[in-house]
């Protein structure tokens, strides 16, 4: 009698040991929310149909969440990515050019909306700090 070898089942050049590790690590990398929704939605990293599962979700999810920058982090990966491309001199004459701008945007907002209240600040008097006077009612009691 010769024993039959069963093929050894693999999902993308991974055995079934190597896919759950996988799904465990690239798990670990998903905000906290992603990882309480793949556990309410049954994914589970145990039996190969849904190990597979698993595996493709947390592709999904992390292929989405790699693209959802704020505007901020966006305008700045942008001038990083500007600022490679760019000489010392070039840099420094946007950022004057830019200072000027500024400036004049600034100085046409104060002539347009100019301020008409004026504060007044009295450095004569001495003030005693509200700590004191919590400790004097507190005796007084």
């Amino acid at each position: 009698m010769t024993s039959k070898k069963s093929k050894k089942r693999l999902f993308c050049g991974m055995s079934y040991r190597e896919v759950q590790r996988s799904n465990s690590i690239r798990k670990s990398h998903l905000p906290k929310q992603n990882q309480q929704w793949l556990k309410e939605n049954g994914y589970r990293n145990v039996g190969w149909d849904s190990i597979i599962r698993l595996y493709q979700k947390i592709n999904e999810l992390l292929s989405s969440t790699s693209d959802e920058l704020t505007l901020e982090e966006l305008f700045l990966k942008a001038e990083q990515i500007g600022n490679k491309y760019q000489a010392f001199e070039e840099i420094e004459a946007f950022n004057q050019a830019l200072k000027a701008e500024v400036e004049a945007i600034s100085n046409e907002i104060d002539k347009r909306f100019p301020d008409e209240e004026f504060e007044f600040t009295d450095y004569g008097k001495k003030s005693y700090s509200s700590g004191k006077r919590k400790v004097t009612q507190n005796r007084q009691k």
